[in-house]
């Protein structure tokens, strides 16, 4: 699909759950793909911001922007893959990381920034449920929300994934996280992807991340 038919079926989305034109945001996953894909699927219809999930990759797509006619400045970065305090030295330049998910990530994080002059936005990653995924868990976000914001860091909101391939389990747990997130005082929400965004816009997601559909 191309970019402006995911935008589409984004406004769609919003407008059925009766929510403001452009309250969600598209971030477009762009991990395994070259820069002039890139510029070609995305940067062609305008400014998005662009997620990547390996620090190697995304310290390798920033070093060859010039070579691709893009500017650094007029870019924005978001890290969407789990935090490796050994890499985060690569993420110089990002502006939003979605997965932070505990305080010794914060305080790399934190640590990095201090030499770099400017620290990125960070949301919390809340666990999903599955054993083998990602995140922190939801009675743990307060506390950890305490100790990332001591480190200096600031917290935008929460980022969950939902269980693939199960809309009811997904619809919960989006409701879930967009409950915690109000409670909490949080206005980001990072939830949605290529096949589950409706239900992730319906719940009150502000930043949907797409990108097989995008490039497929």
């Amino acid at each position: 699909m191309s970019l402006p038919e995911i935008l589409a079926g984004i406004r769609r989305a919003e407008a059925q759950a009766g929510r403001l034109p452009g309250s969600v945001r598209l971030v477009a996953v762009t991990k395994g793909h070259p820069l002039a894909e890139i510029r070609e699927k995305v940067l062609s219809y305008g400014a998005f911001p662009l997620a990547e999930n390996r620090g190697q990759e995304l310290r390798d797509k920033l070093a060859a922007l010039t070579e691709h006619g893009l500017d650094a400045a007029e870019l924005e970065w978001h890290f969407i893959g789990p935090v490796q305090r050994n890499k985060v030295k690569y993420l110089r330049g990002v502006r939003l990381i979605h997965s932070v998910e505990d305080a010794e990530q914060a305080r790399a994080i934190a640590e990095a920034a201090a030499k770099w002059g400017q620290a990125p936005a960070v949301l919390l990653q809340r666990h999903n449920g599955e054993a083998q995924k990602h995140g922190a868990l939801p009675e743990a976000l307060p506390g950890l929300l305490r100790e990332v914001r001591e480190a200096g860091l600031d917290v935008r909101g929460l980022m969950v994934m939902a269980p693939y391939g199960q809309p009811e389990a997904a619809r919960r747990v989006f409701e879930e996280t967009a409950a915690q997130a109000r409670a909490l005082e949080l206005p980001e929400l990072s939830m949605g992807m290529s096949d589950d965004y409706p239900a992730a816009i319906a719940a009150g997601s502000t930043l949907v991340r797409v990108g097989t559909r995008l490039f497929s």
